[in-house]
């Protein structure tokens, strides 16, 4: 009788593990049908300092810097505070605290705290110096390439592109359009990674049917021009004078 029921659990287990075994790649064929990219996008930025920010796995420093994004945004566009006078308040108020906190120790009988000297390390300044110097090269190097001729279609894209910029730049000043970048970062990547099997469906049903509607565009202009040439372009005499000789 435990034998039995031994091998009716092995059995339901069996049949459980075909069904989930077929189910499973059925669900990913069509989750792969629907990927824009053809592949894995969650891999994209796995593993990576910023997609921990951007897609909110660390929710504490995401929202940390959300608000400091914030709060920059506010005081200097909301507000109009400038860089200048906030760099001298805060030096004000951290010197005058400093200065306070020293004195008052020494009014209380107390050894005067220790502050610590700040120091900006030699392998940072020159870290960031060179990563800069290779990106300004890459970007001179990239102009250049442009500039040659080489490439007819990234010639037209950099144009149009800075064309688009300049437009956005005429309706708004470069801290609003990195503040709005800088939102777009921080909800675009997770809300795509919580629902990226139905935003890629969605988008590749809209491809669809701007293509479909595009062959419609395409056939009736050719419909259109064989009923012009019809009437117009074919009734125009041709060739008037070919066959007769001028002596």
């Amino acid at each position: 009788m435990a034998e039995s029921q031994k091998s009716n659990g092995s059995d339901a287990d069996h049949v459980k593990d075909i069904t989930e075994s077929k189910s499973s790649p059925m669900s990913t064929a069509k989750a792969k049908i629907c990927r824009i990219f053809g592949r894995d996008n969650n891999k994209l930025f796995r593993g990576s300092a910023p997609a921990d920010i951007f897609l909110w796995r660390n929710k504490k420093i995401t929202a940390g810097v959300l608000g400091f994004a914030t709060a920059i945004w506010v005081l200097f566009e909301l507000l109009e505070y400038h860089f200048l006078t906030l760099v001298c308040h805060v030096l004000i108020l951290a010197l005058t605290s400093v200065f306070l906190w020293s004195n008052a120790s020494t009014l209380f009988k107390r050894s005067p705290p220790t502050i610590p000297e700040v120091r900006l390390p030699e392998d940072v300044a020159l870290g960031v110096a060179s990563a800069l110097r290779i990106e300004i090269n890459g970007a001179l190097a990239f102009l250049h390439g442009i500039a040659a001729g080489k490439d007819v279609k990234k010639f037209v894209i950099v144009i149009a592109g800075l064309w688009v910029f300049s437009v956005i730049g005429s309706c708004c000043n470069l801290l609003t359009l990195f503040y709005i970048s800088f939102l777009l970062l921080h909800t675009v990547p997770v809300v795509y990674e919580k629902y990226e099997v139905k935003i890629d469906c969605f988008a590749k049903k809209v491809l669809h049917f701007y293509h479909l509607q595009a062959e419609k565009a395409k056939a009736e202009i050719k419909q259109q021009y064989a009923v012009f040439d019809d009437k117009f372009l074919s009734k125009i005499p041709k060739g008037l004078l070919k066959g007769k000789k001028f002596i």
